[in-house]
Protein backbone atom coordinates (compact mmCIF):
# COMPACT_ATOMS: atom_id res chain seq x y z
CA UNK A 1 0.00 0.00 0.00
CA UNK A 2 1.48 3.33 -0.74
CA UNK A 3 0.93 6.82 0.62
CA UNK A 4 0.12 9.57 -0.85
CA UNK A 5 2.90 12.04 -1.89
CA UNK A 6 3.10 16.03 0.06
CA UNK A 7 2.01 16.76 3.39
CA UNK A 8 -1.11 15.89 5.02
CA UNK A 9 -3.09 17.91 6.98
CA UNK A 10 -6.12 18.21 8.13
CA UNK A 11 -8.63 21.61 9.32
CA UNK A 12 -7.66 20.79 12.74
CA UNK A 13 -3.75 21.11 12.40
CA UNK A 14 -3.99 23.45 9.48
CA UNK A 15 -1.41 23.73 6.50
CA UNK A 16 2.40 23.34 7.35
CA UNK A 17 4.65 26.12 6.91
CA UNK A 18 5.43 27.06 3.42
CA UNK A 19 2.26 25.38 2.16
CA UNK A 20 -0.23 26.41 0.07
CA UNK A 21 -2.75 28.89 0.60
CA UNK A 22 -6.69 27.17 1.07
CA UNK A 23 -9.25 27.42 -2.28
CA UNK A 24 -10.06 30.96 -2.27
CA UNK A 25 -6.99 32.84 -2.30
CA UNK A 26 -7.33 33.59 1.54
CA UNK A 27 -4.76 32.55 3.72
CA UNK A 28 -7.65 31.85 6.47
CA UNK A 29 -6.67 29.66 9.15
CA UNK A 30 -8.39 26.55 9.09
CA UNK A 31 -8.10 25.61 12.68
CA UNK A 32 -11.25 26.57 14.91
CA UNK A 33 -11.23 28.53 17.93
CA UNK A 34 -14.73 27.01 18.93
CA UNK A 35 -15.24 23.80 19.68
CA UNK A 36 -18.86 23.92 17.64
CA UNK A 37 -20.11 25.53 14.26
CA UNK A 38 -20.10 29.22 14.41
CA UNK A 39 -23.22 31.56 12.15
CA UNK A 40 -21.85 33.84 10.58
CA UNK A 41 -25.49 35.46 10.01
CA UNK A 42 -25.86 39.17 11.18
CA UNK A 43 -29.44 38.93 13.72
CA UNK A 44 -32.49 39.96 12.11
CA UNK A 45 -35.28 42.14 13.51
CA UNK A 46 -37.32 40.57 15.83
CA UNK A 47 -34.65 37.41 16.79
CA UNK A 48 -34.17 39.34 20.01
CA UNK A 49 -37.82 39.36 20.95
CA UNK A 50 -38.42 35.68 19.59
CA UNK A 51 -35.57 34.23 22.42
CA UNK A 52 -36.44 36.57 24.59
CA UNK A 53 -40.41 34.89 24.19
CA UNK A 54 -39.04 31.41 23.91
CA UNK A 55 -37.31 31.98 27.41
CA UNK A 56 -40.86 33.19 28.85
CA UNK A 57 -42.96 30.52 27.70
CA UNK A 58 -40.84 28.22 29.03
CA UNK A 59 -40.40 29.13 32.44
CA UNK A 60 -44.00 29.58 31.61
CA UNK A 61 -44.56 26.14 31.04
CA UNK A 62 -41.83 25.23 34.24
CA UNK A 63 -44.46 27.28 36.63
CA UNK A 64 -47.36 25.60 35.15
CA UNK A 65 -45.71 21.91 35.87
CA UNK A 66 -45.10 22.74 39.21
CA UNK A 67 -48.10 24.65 39.89
CA UNK A 68 -50.04 20.93 38.21
CA UNK A 69 -48.03 18.42 40.21
CA UNK A 70 -49.61 18.84 43.46
CA UNK A 71 -52.62 17.73 41.96
CA UNK A 72 -50.92 14.17 41.05
CA UNK A 73 -49.30 13.99 44.43
CA UNK A 74 -51.82 14.80 46.83
CA UNK A 75 -49.70 17.84 48.39
CA UNK A 76 -50.65 21.50 49.71
CA UNK A 77 -51.49 23.22 46.49
CA UNK A 78 -48.54 26.10 45.71
CA UNK A 79 -48.43 29.84 46.51
CA UNK A 80 -50.46 31.89 44.48
CA UNK A 81 -47.34 33.53 42.97
CA UNK A 82 -47.02 30.52 41.09
CA UNK A 83 -50.19 30.70 39.39
CA UNK A 84 -48.96 34.08 38.21
CA UNK A 85 -46.20 32.97 37.01
CA UNK A 86 -48.04 30.64 34.58
CA UNK A 87 -48.87 33.54 32.56
CA UNK A 88 -45.48 34.17 30.93
CA UNK A 89 -46.37 31.11 29.14
CA UNK A 90 -48.93 33.07 26.92
CA UNK A 91 -47.33 36.31 27.33
CA UNK A 92 -44.17 34.45 26.25
CA UNK A 93 -46.08 33.14 23.11
CA UNK A 94 -47.37 36.71 22.28
CA UNK A 95 -43.92 38.29 22.49
CA UNK A 96 -42.39 35.53 20.30
CA UNK A 97 -45.28 35.73 17.85
CA UNK A 98 -44.38 39.78 17.86
CA UNK A 99 -40.83 38.87 16.97
CA UNK A 100 -41.85 36.67 14.27
CA UNK A 101 -44.22 39.26 12.70
CA UNK A 102 -41.25 41.99 13.15
CA UNK A 103 -39.03 39.52 11.34
CA UNK A 104 -41.51 39.08 8.06
CA UNK A 105 -42.24 42.57 7.89
CA UNK A 106 -38.51 43.71 7.60
CA UNK A 107 -37.70 40.70 5.03
CA UNK A 108 -40.38 42.27 3.17
CA UNK A 109 -39.67 45.71 3.15
CA UNK A 110 -35.79 44.46 2.06
CA UNK A 111 -37.92 42.65 -0.87
CA UNK A 112 -39.22 45.52 -2.16
CA UNK A 113 -36.78 47.38 -1.67
CA UNK A 114 -34.19 45.17 -3.47
CA UNK A 115 -36.81 44.83 -6.48
CA UNK A 116 -36.60 46.79 -9.50
CA UNK A 117 -39.47 49.07 -9.63
CA UNK A 118 -42.49 47.88 -11.82
CA UNK A 119 -43.38 49.20 -15.18
CA UNK A 120 -46.97 49.64 -14.24
CA UNK A 121 -46.09 52.23 -11.37
CA UNK A 122 -43.69 54.04 -14.00
CA UNK A 123 -45.90 56.41 -15.51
Amino acid sequence: MQRAAGPAFTKANGPKAGGKTPPGGSSVLLARTYPGQVSDETPQAGDLLVRIGAIMFLVGAVATLATVMPLFLGTDPLPSVFYAVCMLMGAGFLVAAAGVIRSAVAQRRQAEAASPPSASSAT
